[in-house]
């Protein structure tokens, strides 16, 4: 059965914060009572805080909450600001002499619209984190979607709105996947049923498509900044898993990248995937990776979907208005 977002995963709670001026934001997605976590890092400009802990061989294999910001590498210090909340419940790693809250974390680059000077910070971690709680909330110009956008391989002057998506997935035998996704890809968005582009770059002169690919084919300069980019999310699954096991989910739920965005994984993306498995039953590992998937596609599309033009930029809610 098909549900709304992430929090219909038993566990998981979401918080979002954003300023709408500045055109930037934070979300952050709690798992209070601990989750094993894997992570994947697919794209070569990755901004990112606590993947190395994350590998299997080491030592910590609880995390409690994710941080997904804009602001570029600023963005970063938002997961301070997680980390205090947390350490104001009492929720940590317990050392002995304190309780230290795991908070991994990725960034995207919304600088080149908005106000580059306004970013993510720990105040801005430590609201979206007060926040966070079950049910539905808004996609788009959310959290760290707020200032996201795609089609950039010419260049920002035609690009389109990227944003915050999310959805879940219920099937019979009780297992439960969410997945949480901001996208601000230098490539296209496409529909994965059909490859219909939903929001991509858009040539000035006609207001029309330009597939990117081809536009790479064709040995066209690439105008967009490394490291400009980066599609950042994660899935989350009432599961049981080793963090071997959540890291193999982060990859597979890659594909969704691969399926929906036309280039993915480029030189100038940061493109990185987490897993939480939140406890719970047993379950194939190949089911829940495939499954984590799909439903990481209808979270890409419903970001794009839900997203609104601002600045200058269109897209696809007002595109498709004016058609």
């Amino acid at each position: 059965m098909l549900n709304g977002n992430i929090t219909d995963v038993p566990g998981i709670q979401v918080g979002n914060v954003e300023n709408l001026e500045a055109l930037t934001g934070c979300t952050v997605i709690l798992a209070e009572e601990g989750a094993v976590c894997g992570v994947d890092v697919r794209g070569s400009a990755p901004g990112t805080r606590e993947t190395d802990l994350l590998d299997p061989v080491n030592l910590v294999d609880q995390v409690h909450a994710i941080c997904l910001s804009g602001g570029s590498a600023y963005g970063l210090e938002s997961a301070t600001g997680v980390m205090h909340f947390l350490e104001e419940k009492g929720i940590g790693l317990d050392v002995g002499v304190a309780r230290v809250p795991i908070v991994p974390g990725a960034v995207l680059f919304d600088l080149a619209i908005g106000d580059p000077k306004v970013r993510p910070d720990k105040e801005m971690g430590y609201t979206a984190a007060s926040r966070a709680k079950k049910g539905e909330f808004p996609f788009g110009n959310i959290g760290a979607g707020c200032g996201a956008t795609v089609g950039k391989m010419a260049g920002n002057d035609s690009c389109m709105k990227g944003g915050l998506g999310s959805a879940s997935v219920s099937l019979d035998n009780g297992l439960v996947v969410g997945a949480l996704v901001a996208v601000n890809a230098v490539g296209d968005i496409r529909d994965p049923d059909n490859r219909e582009i939903l929001a991509g770059m858009i040539d000035p002169k006609t207001g029309e498509f330009r597939d990117s690919l081809l536009y790479l084919e064709k040995g066209m300069d690439n105008n967009s900044m490394a490291g400009a980019n980066t599609t950042i999310g994660l899935v989350a699954v009432n599961a049981e898993l080793t963090k071997a096991e959540a890291k193999k989910i982060a990859q597979i739920t890659q594909n969704a990248l691969a399926r929906t965005t036309y280039p993915a994984h480029t030189m100038l993306d940061g493109d990185t995937i987490f897993t939480l498995a939140t406890k719970g039953k047993k379950y194939n590992v190949d089911l829940i990776g495939n499954i984590a998937a799909k439903v990481m596609e209808e979270a890409i599309i419903a970001a794009i979907k839900e997203a609104d033009a601002v600045a200058g930029i269109p897209s696809y809610k007002s595109m498709n208005a004016q058609s």
